[in-house]
């Protein structure tokens, strides 16, 4: 593999991983939606 292929691959990487750790993050900050749109209903309503 050349430089370019390396650095490419690099970039690719910590943009896949870094989405999932951002993702993760915000998902532990607020795991459940408190607040739904006008004429929008929760699937477990009846719980």
């Amino acid at each position: 593999m050349n430089a370019g292929a390396i650095v490419l691959m690099v970039v690719s990487l910590l943009l896949v991983w870094g989405g999932l750790g951002v993702s993760i993050a915000m998902l532990m900050s607020r795991p459940e939606r408190t607040e739904w749109p006008e004429g929008w209903e929760r699937d477990d309503a009846d719980a």
